[in-house]
């Protein structure tokens, strides 16, 4: 207990040193996917983003990219694939990310996690792990199914001192919608943070839900979510839901980086050849050029790690107006809601105070962050 409870404070602070870097530049990644395999053990036909047969990466060549991402000023690293846990040299791969100072995710279906793996990750230092079920029972649209994975969630539950956010999913091809409240559930019963995604199509564009679909969403939405929370922000997803477009500027490309396994920088996940430029040569001005950049398929993207980035940049270039925003979300599910009194003190000394300048650099400082 005392080892979680002392990663979980450390991770909080890279967290917040993350944060403080954000606000402070603009010119710098905060979210890197790179997969190290595109192979995965599952087949999910909703799925475009693996093969059955790719070899992993080869271990010296991810370290490199791990490297070149740290100089590039990125703070938060996410291993994704395919399957990462298919790479054998994952746990080097953790090691590095966490000595280039920058926070490290993994994505996985969760079919190969064992005790002992779990305990492999703990020791390469991982700081987050997402996992998403699909169903209850599997069937022909995917095998991530609560049936068999929920071991895994006890495991990760007894023996991981890395946060866990289990994901269910809503969306056209899911048959059973019902289910995501059952797995949101059993999450929490295992102390396990959840989260609700929607399924995009195979360009990672817009999919309403269906109206059982949507009451569904609107119930799995945590009503004693911290105020902070990027989930408590949540216009991007009420409007995904209902069909609507969203009106954002995205800045993958700069503050969003997804590299894959040949190297090369793209957009995201959906958005593969844009800009298409090897990591290797991606440079400052490649940043500045790409987040700046107007892409169409803006409007009705629902890749949710973008437009959480896109979120930090709101609230560093228009703090007052996105806090209002949270506040005003925050009061439509629960109209006697007050902001909590720190909340206020807060406002007042970053946003209206005027000690806020030096508040501000002392905090820069403390935290290390630098532009």
């Amino acid at each position: 207990m005392l080892r979680r409870t002392t990663r979980r404070v450390l991770r909080r602070l890279r967290e917040a040193r993350m944060f403080a870097r954000a606000m402070a530049s603009k010119h710098h990644p905060i979210v890197a996917h790179i997969v190290p395999i595109r192979r995965c053990n599952l087949a999910c036909t909703y799925c475009n983003e693996f093969d059955a047969v790719s070899p992993p990466v080869p271990l010296p060549e991810m370290l490199s990219r791990i490297d070149l991402l740290a100089g590039l000023g990125t703070t938060i690293i996410t291993i994704s694939g395919g399957e990462p846990l298919l790479h054998p040299g994952l746990d080097e791969i953790i090691k590095r990310i966490r000595s280039r100072g920058a926070i490290a995710t993994v994505i996985t279906n969760g079919y190969l996690l064992t005790p002992e793996r779990i305990h492999r990750l703990n020791a390469a230092g991982l700081d987050y792990l997402q996992i998403s079920i699909d169903n209850v029972m599997p069937d022909e649209t995917s095998k991530k199914s609560l049936k068999v994975l929920d071991r895994k969630l006890e495991w990760l539950a007894k023996h991981a001192e890395f946060a866990i956010t289990v994901n269910s999913v809503l969306g056209s091809p899911v048959r059973q919608p019902e289910d995501a409240r059952t797995i949101a559930r059993r999450a929490r019963v295992l102390g396990l943070t959840s989260t609700v995604g929607i399924l995009h199509d195979g360009g990672g564009q817009l999919r309403p839900l269906a109206s059982d679909q949507m009451a569904i969403y609107r119930d799995l939405l945590e009503p004693d979510q911290k105020m902070f929370s990027f989930a408590q922000y949540d216009r991007f997803q009420r409007n995904i839901a209902q069909g609507l477009p969203n009106r954002w500027h995205c800045r993958a490309g700069g503050r969003f980086l997804y590299i894959c396994e040949d190297g090369l920088v793209h957009y995201c996940s959906q958005q593969r050849g844009h800009p298409g430029i090897p990591l290797v040569r991606y440079t400052r001005e490649d940043l500045e050029r790409e987040a700046a950049r107007v892409k169409p398929c803006t409007a009705w993207c629902t890749v949710s790690c973008v437009h959480q980035t896109a979120m930090l940049d709101a609230f560093r270039e228009n703090p007052r107006q996105l806090l209002d925003d949270m506040i005003a979300a925050r009061r439509e599910r629960n109209p006697e809601y007050q902001p909590p009194v720190v909340l206020n003190a807060l406002t007042w000394m970053f946003l209206d105070g005027p000690v806020k300048r030096a508040l501000s650099k002392v905090a820069l400082h403390v935290l290390r962050a630098r532009s």
